[in-house]
């Protein structure tokens, strides 16, 4: 019976000798982030500009030990600019890879492709683009710009300061027709008439009879959401000479669409949680770091703070709750403040995020900040059940 229980204890022993170099690999294993981003189809470019946001927070996060002393890893899926290949690919990041969160896309419609599947998961989403609300979910965090910060600080600055006749111009798709479904209730509120709305197909490439049709229309203000394959318009409008009659109010303009324009499209006004060219010391600073990390010629627009600030809101609220479980780190999220190049950025109790925005035009090839307008909070359009 002694012999039996020594060896019995010995071959225990050797278990846990064996079992020891696992977890010992386990604790030091990189923390997986999955990000399902477009790196084709159209909007490619916006997709670049979060991989750089990302991959700079990665940088200072794993600089300065990691979250809860481990490294974060990031991996990349094409979603192709097509909600089919999102799901397709957030499916795999999840069951595949077994990564803690998932930061994407971009396009409202593969959002509306993602946020089903981040419920299904039980996934964190964490959402760096400006849209058009209405998307309330414990697994969905939005860290961009909802209309009430875009087009409630947009309007009433173009009605006053350009005039109070719209003319809406936007690509078929979700985003377009939902925001303006939005703007025209603001700008009957403003005093303002909307002359003619108008979508495009996608399959134009001569814009001079819709310049024709603009400029018959006399109104003074054209609100733009025409982003990916109409932003040709914007150099072609110019060269008609019809933007010296009208001014652009461009929803969801950055420094990464200047490029496209070829200096054409001066003073287009926009609202963003972020000017790149600000002379704050802190954004300046921020704006130096990403152009040191990007590729020579690539700028640097708001998408990648704000995809930069996600991760480290991931961070945050995983130290804050102390542990790699998803249901604790959302938990942690909601409500959690944490510091950005731009200043304080808040997640409320429904996911959205309150920060500071500002009014910036095009200028030369750069966007300049007009007039600062503080923290704004989100109304999302939606609320959480029981918050």
């Amino acid at each position: 019976m002694a012999s039996r229980s020594i060896t019995c204890i010995t071959l225990a022993l050797l278990c846990c000798a064996a079992l020891q170099p696992s977890r010992a690999a386990e604790t030091n294993a990189p923390i997986r982030i999955g990000a399902v981003l477009p790196f084709s189809g159209g909007v490619e470019l916006y997709g670049q500009q979060a991989k750089l946001g990302l991959d700079l927070a990665a940088g200072d996060i794993n600089a300065a030990g990691g979250i809860l002393g481990r490294p974060v890893e990031i991996i990349y899926a094409d979603d192709k600019t097509r909600p089919e290949s999102a799901a397709e690919a957030m499916r795999s990041l999840v069951e595949k890879d077994g990564v803690l969160a998932v930061v994407g896309p971009i396009t409202s419609r593969n959002l509306n492709a993602l946020v089903p599947l981040a419920e299904s998961t039980k996934t964190p989403l964490l959402y760096a683009t400006n849209y058009e609300g209405g998307k309330c979910s414990r697994y969905l965090f939005s860290f961009g710009a909802v209309p009430n910060q875009e087009l409630g600080q947009l309007l009433p600055y173009m009605t006053q300061t350009f005039g109070n006749t719209y003319f809406l111009l936007g690509a078929d798709r979700v985003w377009p027709h939902q925001m303006f479904g939005i703007a025209q209730p603001l700008i009957a509120k403003l005093g303002g008439t909307v002359v003619r709305t108008k979508y495009t197909l996608g399959t134009e490439s001569d814009f001079s009879p819709l310049i024709k049709e603009i400029a018959a229309s006399k109104a003074k203000v054209l609100l733009f959401a025409l982003k990916g394959d109409g932003m040709d318009f914007i150099r072609q409008a110019d060269e008609a000479g019809l933007l010296k009659d009208i001014t652009v109010a461009f929803l969801g303009l950055s420094e990464v669409d200047l490029g496209i324009f070829r200096g054409k499209g001066q003073n287009m006004v926009t609202v963003v949680p972020a000017v790149a060219a600000s002379e704050d010391p802190t954004v300046k600073a921020f704006v130096a770091k990403a152009r040191g990390a990007a590729n020579p010629g690539v700028a640097v627009s708001n998408y990648v703070m704000t995809h930069y600030n996600s991760l480290i809101a991931l961070k945050v609220a995983a130290e804050k709750a102390g542990k790699l479980d998803k249901e604790a780190i959302i938990d942690a999220m909601a409500g959690l403040t944490i510091a950005t190049p731009t200043g304080p950025v808040t997640l409320g109790q429904d996911h959205h995020a309150a920060m500071n925005m500002f009014i910036a035009k095009t200028q030369g090839t750069e966007l300049v900040q007009v007039r600062a307008l503080g923290a704004i909070a989100p109304q999302p359009g939606c609320s959480l059940a029981g918050r």
